[in-house]
C-alpha cells in the first residue's frame, strides 16, 4: 500500500498503478482523452500532463520535481509522490492542447449528438481559453458511413485513436485505422472492410467527442433529457450490466455498464440493438378470452375469474396432476417461483417446466476477453432454481412437450408463459396442447395467443424489476426503467393476483426484494445487486430571485 498526494489530497493505492488511475478511483478529475482503461496506454492527447515531484533514492528519499510535464495516463504511481495538476505550467500545457484541439473543430455543439457528454465541450469549459486566436480557415473532414451501426463525422475526431485501439486489442478485427498525417490526419476504415463486427457499437461509448455517432440514436433525444436504469441484460444469457436511458416511458439506447467481472466495459451490438420489441406497436395490451369460439377483449377480474373457474372444474373432474405451469426462461427468478407457487397452491402434483430455451450457433470469445454465448435467454438456470425451490422435478421444454403427448397425459390445464422477442410457439408446441384449457402470458401476438383460452398480457425485463442468472450461475438484481405499458401487468403481480383470486392469499402488491426472501436459502447472499450511481448534478449555478 502506498500514499500519493494530488493536488493536495493524500490518497492510498495498492499495486502498480498510473497516477491517473489512481486519481480516478479517487474521484480526482485530471483531465484525459487518449486514456481508458481497458485499452492500451499511448499517452498521445498530452492533456493529462502534470508537475510531479518523486522521492529521490540517490538523495535520501527527498522529494525532487521532476524537469519537464510528464503523462499522468503512463507514469507509474509511486509512494511519497506529490502531483500538481493546477499548477501554472500544468495549467499552460492543458489551455494549449485545448487550443490545438479546437483549431479545426466545427464546433456545431447545438446540432451534435454527444452535446451534453463530450469531454472536449467540458474540457473546453474548464480548461480552456476563453476566446480563440485561430483566424485562418478551418480543414474541414467528411461526414461518412463507416457500418451498419457507426456515422464518422470527421471534422471533429481529436485523434485519440481508442476506437483504432478497439479494433485491433478487443475484438481484433482492426477494422479502423490512421490515415494521413499532419493536419489532414484522419480515422478511417479500411477500404472494403466496413466496421461490422458484433462488438461495434462500443466505439460510440469509448469516443470522447461526436466523431463517432449511433445511427439508431442520430437525433432521436438530448442527453440531458435521459435518465438511467441499472439493468441486465435481459437477450441473452450473458448477464451483460447496461444502463438504460429512457425519457417519459420511451427508451432510446441501452449503454453498457462497467464491471469487471462479467462484461468489462463492452456490450454486443445483439444486446445495443435486440431491444426495440419492447415498444412494438402490435404489443399485447389487454386481457383476452374465449367466447363462443372467437377472443374478446375483457377486464383483468373477468379474466382472473375465467381461469379460476376453469381450474376448479379441471381439479374436482380429474384431482390432482391435472394442472401444469412452463415458465419461460425470458422471465425473472421472482416471476417463476410465483407462477410455481400459483400452480402448486391449487394442485400440489402440478407439472413444473422450463420454456423453450433458443440457442444461435456457438459461444464466440474475442482475444479482448468479451464473450458472446449462443444461448438466448437471460435466466434459464435462474427459474431452473426457482422453480426447484418448490420440490419435485422440473421439466426441460422437451420433456415437457413429450408427456403432453402422451395419450394417457392427465393434464388438463396449462400455464404458458412467452415474453420472447419473436414468435415462439412451434406447430407441433400448438398441436400438442389440444384440447387443454390454456393460459397464456406474453407480450407480443403469436400463433398460440389467438387460440388461448385466456391471455394476460405480461411486461418485459426492462418494465419490471427482479433477478437473472447468467451462464456463469452469476444472479444479478435489475429495476423497472420505465413503467409497463398500458393494461398489462408483470408477470408477478399476475400470479400475485391470481391467487388471490383463487383464495390462496390476500391481495399484494408485487415486491421483487421480498419475493427473493421468501424463496429464502435458493437466493440467500447470492445476489448482486447494482452499485447506486450517485446523484448526476448539474454545473450550472442557481442563484435565488
Amino acid at each position: 500500500m502506498g500514499t500519493i498526494t494530488i493536488d493536495g489530497r493524500q490518497v492510498e493505492f495498492d499495486g502498480q498503478k498510473m497516477i491517473l488511475q489512481v486519481a480516478i478511483e479517487n474521484q480526482i478529475e485530471i483531465p484525459h482523452y487518449c486514456y481508458h482503461p481497458g485499452l492500451s496506454v499511448v499517452a498521445s492527447c498530452r492533456i493529462c500532463l502534470a508537475e510531479v515531484a518523486a522521492p529521490n533514492p540517490r538523495a535520501n528519499n527527498q522529494l525532487e520535481l521532476m524537469p519537464k510535464l510528464i503523462p499522468t495516463c503512463q507514469t507509474p504511481a509511486a509512494d511519497s509522490m506529490v502531483v500538481h495538476t493546477r499548477s501554472p505550467k500544468a495549467i499552460a500545457n492543458q489551455k494549449a492542447v485545448m487550443e490545438y484541439l479546437l483549431i479545426n473543430h466545427p464546433v456545431d455543439c447545438p446540432v451534435c449528438d454527444q452535446a451534453g457528454e463530450c469531454h472536449l465541450q467540458d474540457y473546453s469549459y474548464r480548461y480552456g481559453r476563453g476566446a480563440s486566436r485561430f483566424e485562418d480557415d478551418k480543414v474541414k473532414q467528411p461526414k461518412k458511413d463507416i457500418g451498419p451501426h457507426v456515422l464518422l463525422y470527421s471534422d471533429r475526431c481529436i485523434m485519440c485513436s481508442r476506437c483504432v485501439r478497439f479494433t485491433r486489442e478487443v475484438t481484433g478485427t482492426s477494422e479502423i485505422g490512421v490515415f494521413g498525417r499532419g493536419h489532414t490526419e484522419q480515422i478511417d476504415i479500411f477500404p472494403g472492410q466496413p466496421l461490422d463486427n458484433a462488438l461495434s457499437g462500443n466505439v460510440v461509448d469509448i469516443c470522447p467527442v461526436g466523431a463517432l455517432l449511433d445511427k439508431d440514436f442520430l437525433f432521436s433525444q438530448r442527453v440531458w433529457f435521459l435518465k438511467q436504469t441499472a439493468s441486465i441484460d435481459g437477450i441473452t444469457a450473458s448477464g451483460d450490466n447496461i444502463w438504460i436511458h429512457h425519457h417519459e416511458g420511451q427508451i432510446y439506447r441501452l449503454k453498457p455498464r462497467e464491471n469487471l467481472d462479467v462484461n468489462k466495459w463492452w456490450i454486443s451490438d445483439e444486446i445495443r440493438y435486440e431491444w426495440q420489441f419492447v415498444h412494438r406497436e402490435d404489443r399485447l395490451r389487454t386481457p383476452l378470452r374465449q367466447q363462443y369460439g372467437a377472443q374478446v377483449e375483457c377486464d383483468w377480474a373477468r379474466a382472473y375469474e375465467e381461469v379460476r373457474a376453469a381450474f376448479a372444474r379441471l381439479i374436482d373432474a380429474s384431482g390432482h396432476g391435472c394442472l401444469a405451469v412452463m415458465v419461460s426462461p425470458m422471465l425473472a427468478c421472482e416471476d417463476a417461483y410465483l407462477l410455481g407457487k400459483f400452480v402448486r397452491g391449487l394442485d400440489p402434483q402440478a407439472t413444473l417446466a422450463i420454456g423453450p430455451v433458443s440457442v444461435d450457433g456457438h459461444n464466440q470469445t474475442f482475444p479482448g476477453g468479451y464473450q458472446i454465448y449462443a444461448e438466448k435467454c437471460p435466466n434459464r438456470r435462474g427459474v431452473q432454481r426457482a422453480l426447484g425451490s418448490l420440490g419435485g422435478q422440473v421439466h426441460s421444454f422437451e420433456d415437457f412437450l413429450k408427456q403432453l403427448l402422451e395419450k394417457q397425459n392427465p393434464i388438463g390445464g396449462v400455464v404458458l408463459t412467452g415474453n420472447y422477442p419473436d414468435a415462439w410457439p412451434s406447430p407441433q408446441f400448438n398441436k400438442a396442447l389440444g384440447k387443454k384449457f390454456v393460459v397464456l402470458m406474453d407480450t407480443l401476438p403469436n400463433d398460440l395467443s389467438g387460440k388461448a383460452d385466456v391471455v394476460l398480457p405480461g411486461a418485459t425485463w426492462v418494465e419490471k424489476a427482479g433477478t437473472f442468472e447468467n451462464a456463469n450461475g452469476r444472479c444479478q438484481s435489475f429495476e423497472a426503467a420505465i413503467p409497463v405499458i398500458e393494461m398489462a401487468k408483470n408477470e408477478g403481480q399476475i400470479a400475485l393476483d391470481l391467487m388471490a383470486a383463487c383464495g390462496l392469499i390476500e391481495p399484494r402488491i408485487y415486491d421483487a426484494g421480498k419475493v427473493r426472501q421468501e424463496i429464502g436459502q435458493e437466493f440467500a447472499g447470492q445476489v448482486h445487486h447494482p452499485a447506486s450511481p450517485g446523484v448526476r448534478r448539474s454545473d450550472m449555478e442557481y442563484v435565488e430571485l
